[in-house]
């Protein structure tokens, strides 16, 4: 069985889009959340671009500008929930997926990948950059 999408994370992905969302409710677990969903749908790269114009959208409609919004740190938390995908055989949600996957959040993860000094340039909020410490496994 494939990874699929619960109701309730239509919900969640539809009121995301609207803009529907309190900027509180939109925490680490929602961002992964989020990613999760898009994933179900669609192949990483447009998962990732998907990921990308809605967070746009978001600091936008919030007004706390774009500089709000960081590249690889998108990207690679993209990459790390298509990881635990392949490593998981099948969830029916995104809550099921995270249950199976508590790692996912901890939010200093990347940390394993990137230096503090490469993920926080600026170089990395502009554009994706590789991991300096260790690549995310990629499958398929």
């Amino acid at each position: 069985m494939p990874h699929t999408i619960s109701d309730g994370d239509r919900l969640f992905e539809r009121a995301f889009e609207a803009l529907d969302i309190a900027p509180s409710d939109f925490d680490h677990a929602a961002h992964v959340r989020l990613a999760y969903i898009y994933l179900c749908q669609h192949a990483p790269d447009e998962a990732n671009a998907r990921m990308k114009r809605a967070l746009l959208a978001f600091v936008d409609h919030l007004g706390v500008g774009r500089s709000k919004f960081h590249e690889t740190i998108t990207h690679a938390w993209i990459l790390a929930v298509r990881h635990f995908m392949d490593l998981t055989p099948h969830s029916t949600s995104a809550d099921a997926f995270l249950a199976a996957n508590p790692r996912l959040l901890d939010t200093k993860i990347m940390f394993r990948h990137y230096s503090v000094e490469r993920l926080f340039s600026q170089t990395a909020r502009e554009a994706y950059v590789p991991p300096d410490l260790a690549p995310i496994p990629v499958h398929g």
